[in-house]
């Protein structure tokens, strides 16, 4: 018996009107308003603990793709499949649910982060937002986070400010953040493209050693 793909995507388009300097919409010679072709007829399979990397130029898609498949944006044509169930047929709750199973790591550490926030608030806050555990499993949810994505001893950087942090330990935070709620898939949005190359190494490394421990 084949296994159902955690995601099924199938010919997935995200197009963005094209607007001239008016903010009208720039029209074609029928008269039709243009379009920026994002995603264009993209299909593909991924099953549970799985790395798939996504490849091209900058401007091609690949952060688009990434937020459509955790519900960041709205696709213009297509479908995507979740554990065999269209995300378009989704109650307000399901999609809630959703976005706890599905988390995404951003390209830039230091706009991805309240710079208002510690350590300790910034991750526990999808704990907050999904009603999960109570002040002591939270902590420790925390705390363990923290130490899968390398930042350890989890004390040592609890109440620190993101000012406070270099890029990597800053990325490191979203990471943590990304997997407090145990999420079943995570989109990692070019997570190194902006970190020194002598840790790109390292949280590549950590992604590889996440899918072992997490499948």
């Amino acid at each position: 018996m084949s296994v159902e793909p955690l995601f099924r995507v199938q010919n997935l388009q995200k197009y963005y009107p094209v607007r001239d300097d008016g903010g009208l919409f720039d029209l074609n010679f029928l008269g039709e308003p243009k379009y920026l072709k994002a995603v264009d007829d993209v299909s593909f399979e991924i099953n549970r603990g799985e790395i798939v990397g996504v490849a091209g130029q900058s401007g091609c898609g690949k952060s688009t793709l990434g937020e459509l498949l955790v519900l960041l944006q709205k696709a213009t044509g297509g479908d995507i499949q979740f554990r065999g169930t269209s995300v378009s047929d989704y109650s307000k709750a399901e999609r809630k649910a959703f976005r706890r199973e599905c988390q995404i790591v951003f390209q830039d550490p230091y706009e991805s982060l309240n710079p208002r926030f510690t350590v300790s608030q910034t991750v526990k806050e999808p704990l907050v937002v999904h009603d999960i555990g109570d002040a002591v499993e939270r902590d420790e949810r925390v705390n363990e986070a923290l130490s899968d994505a390398g930042l350890s001893p989890p004390e040592a950087y609890l109440d620190k400010l993101p000012a406070e942090l270099s890029g990597g330990e800053r990325q490191r935070v979203s990471i943590a953040r990304a997997l407090v709620v145990d999420p079943l898939f995570l989109v990692a949005d070019e997570p190194v493209s902006m970190l020194d190359v002598s840790i790109r190494t390292e949280i590549l490394h950590l992604f590889e050693d996440l899918q072992k421990k997490r499948d």
